[in-house]
């Protein structure tokens, strides 16, 4: 038993090299797992091994009628080795082709990275059991090298490093530790039910293969180290190919032309690796099918495919990658001055705009978009995103053109001309904002005149 001890409290300082000036935050919901975990790192830290800050996270889901009772004892644990305990409460409300276990991860996961600003160790009790099960759930949806790379030692999460130091150690490990301290811990009782796939594959699956197979644990995880191995190969070529794929340093798109000289393979690794990058949901082997046929679209057409909950629409020889846009065409507000000064909230996150008929505004107001002669006495002042394509004669050009001409020739892709905001003085257009000011209503800088700016 002390080896036992021995090699689980070593895995976990190993895993620590180097970041003895980390905060370590434990995930801890008070299952076997967790305790070990902390009851290992709390007898380092007495052995002083290890003088790393120790902080408990208790994630109290409200799923289960014993939820505060878990808690009540997580508050007593940590308050019986001297550790600080941060409780947070989730709401986690159902959404479509979305499972239960996967929205209590991911409510889990936002909880543990609002702790702290700075970046931090976050520690999870994942061990090689649970590795083993997550490879065989990936299995079962058919995923590649990545989902079978299953969970890696160390990872990002946003601004912090999540780190699961017990990966190695297989479950009974862990039980024959907590027996061996006589450590209590809590049962969740959603843990027996086979409804959950992972739970079926734990107390189903797993047993029968370990019955045949004693070392299968080990060979599946073994697996999972040959498909990380195989990942990381991948990734590295997608960074080769998206470097020269990048378009002009626009972060969110990629060159047309070097993409159709990609074999499918590196055309499909590319765009989930694009993906990854941006933190976006994986497509479908449909949707990498659709997208890769929309690059031969001709010229004057302006596909988009839907990936996960983001577009890849193309506009002449690009592809972008954008969020699902409302549409806004229908939004018409008129602007309501007092003392010279007005704001305009714009729909579906297109920001704020600031009118001021004041000479200067600097508070707050970080970017002049344009300056526009006043409103006669009784004009109304609205903004809004539709317009009758009337002809008008921007600031810059030397003819009238219209609207929808000017727009083109500005280069602005057909997605984002339907969200140009455009200003009025009753049915009269003044200006597109951002991008121009019809000339009749230009002022020079001694004028007086109506200011926007961008919040």
């Amino acid at each position: 038993m002390k080896n036992q001890n021995c090699s689980l409290q070593n895995v976990i300082l190993q895993t620590l090299q180097d970041k003895s000036n980390n905060e370590l935050i434990i995930a801890y919901s008070g299952g076997v797992d967790s305790q070990v975990l902390l009851h290992a790192l709390v007898q380092l830290k007495q052995q002083h091994a290890i003088n790393n800050p120790i902080t408990a996270c208790h994630v109290n889901h409200g799923l289960s009628d014993n939820a505060q009772s878990w808690q009540d004892f997580a508050e007593q644990q940590c308050s019986n080795y001297g550790v600080n305990l941060v409780v947070k409460r989730v709401d986690i409300k159902p959404q479509a082709q979305q499972s239960l276990e996967e929205l209590a991860r991911d409510a889990r996961y936002d909880a543990l990275n609002s702790l702290s600003s700075a970046a931090t160790l976050i520690l999870t009790g994942h061990h090689g059991d649970d590795q083993s099960e997550t490879f065989l759930l990936a299995l079962k949806r058919g995923a590649g090298l990545k989902g079978l790379s299953a969970m890696a030692t160390s990872s990002t999460l946003k601004n912090h490093q999540l780190v699961r130091p017990l990966l190695s150690i297989s479950r009974q490990m862990i039980l024959d530790y907590a027996n061996e301290h006589q450590l209590n811990w809590i049962e969740d009782e959603s843990n027996a039910d086979i409804s959950f796939d992972r739970n079926f594959i734990r107390n189903k699956v797993m047993p029968l293969l370990k019955q045949r197979w004693p070392s299968i644990s080990q060979t599946i995880n073994r697996s999972a180290e040959h498909c990380q191995a195989g990942q990381e190969l991948l990734d590295e070529l997608a960074a080769q190919d998206l470097v020269n794929c990048s378009e002009n340093n626009v972060g969110n798109s990629l060159a047309v032309s070097p993409l159709l000289t990609l074999s499918k393979a590196r055309f499909n690794n590319l765009i989930r690796y694009f993906l990854a990058q941006h933190n976006f949901l994986m497509p479908s082997t449909e949707q990498l099918k659709q997208l890769s046929l929309q690059l031969t679209a001709g010229n004057d057409k302006t596909p988009s495919i839907k990936v996960g909950d983001h577009f890849f629409r193309r506009f002449k020889q690009s592809i972008y990658l954008t969020a699902e846009y409302e549409d806004v065409s229908g939004w018409h507000k008129q602007v309501h001055f007092v003392d010279g000064i007005a704001e305009l909230i714009l729909p579906d996150h297109l920001g704020k705009l600031v009118f001021s008929t004041k000479q200067q505004l600097t508070e707050n107001t970080p970017t002049k978009l344009l300056s526009v002669s006043l409103p006669k006495q009784n004009q109304q002042v609205t903004v809004r995103f539709s317009h009758n394509n009337p002809k008008c004669l921007p600031d810059y050009r030397q003819h009238s053109r219209s609207v929808k001409k000017v727009l083109q020739e500005l280069n602005i892709a057909p997605w984002q001309r339907k969200r140009v905001a455009f200003l009025y003085y009753d049915e009269v257009l003044v200006a597109a904002i951002g991008h121009f000011v019809c000339q009749s209503f230009m002022i020079t800088e001694s004028e007086t005149g109506m200011h926007i700016y961008q919040n």
